[in-house]
C-alpha cells in the first residue's frame, strides 16, 4: 500500500499494491501496523455499506461529535463516487478546507478520513455502492454535519444534486 498526501493533516487517499498473475491480482487495502506507521489510527470497529440507485445522488456531510469521534477507510466496490472531506477541527491550520478524490472498483483507492472531518459523497454512477471501515461504533445522538453546500467552504460537486435526503439538506453550515 501508499499512502498519498492530500493537503488536509492525517487524511490520505489509499493507493494498494497489487500482486497479479494469470488469475487477476491481490492486494492489502488495510494493515494496523503500516497505517500506524504512516500515523493514522489504525483502529477497527464496525464496517457499514451504502447502496445507492441514482447517479447524483449526495449523502453528506456527516460526523460524530467527541468523545465518538470516527476514523474511515472507504471505498466505491460497485459504480463510481466523487467522495468528499471537510476539516471540521477547531483550531486546526486546514479548518474549512475540503479534499476530493474520484474513488471507484477500477481505480481501487480508498481515502482514509481522520476523525474531526466531514464526510460526504456524490454517486457518478446509477447503482454505486460504498463500503466503510470504521474505527468506532456509531453512537445516534453523536451524530453531526454540515451543508454540502455551504458557500464559505466551497466544495465543488462534479454533477447537480439529483437525490438528498431531507435531514442532509437542512444541515447547518460550518461554525453556525
Amino acid at each position: 500500500m501508499r499512502a498519498i498526501e492530500t493537503g488536509l493533516a492525517g487524511a490520505v487517499v489509499v493507493e494498494p499494491t497489487p500482486a497479479t498473475d494469470e488469475r487477476g491480482f491481490f492486494a492489502r487495502t488495510w494493515c494496523a501496523r503500516t497505517f500506524a506507521a504512516w500515523g493514522l489510527d489504525p483502529a477497527l470497529t464496525q464496517c457499514s455499506v451504502s447502496f445507492n440507485h441514482r447517479r447524483g445522488t449526495l449523502r453528506g456531510m456527516h460526523y460524530q461529535a467527541d468523545p465518538h469521534g470516527e476514523a474511515k477507510l472507504v471505498r466505491c466496490t460497485r459504480g463510481a463516487i466523487f467522495d468528499v472531506i471537510v476539516d471540521v477541527r477547531p483550531g486546526s491550520p486546514t479548518y474549512g478546507r475540503w479534499f476530493g478524490a474520484e474513488l471507484t472498483p477500477d481505480n481501487h483507492l480508498g481515502l482514509f478520513i481522520p476523525t474531526g472531518f466531514a464526510h460526504g459523497f456524490q454517486t457518478l454512477a446509477d447503482d454505486s455502492e460504498v463500503f466503510y471501515q470504521i474505527s468506532v461504533e456509531y453512537v445516534a445522538a453523536a451524530a453531526r454535519g454540515i451543508r454540502h453546500d455551504d458557500p464559505a467552504i466551497g466544495i465543488v460537486w462534479p454533477l447537480p444534486v439529483a437525490v438528498i435526503s431531507e435531514r442532509d439538506r437542512a444541515l447547518p453550515v460550518l461554525g453556525a
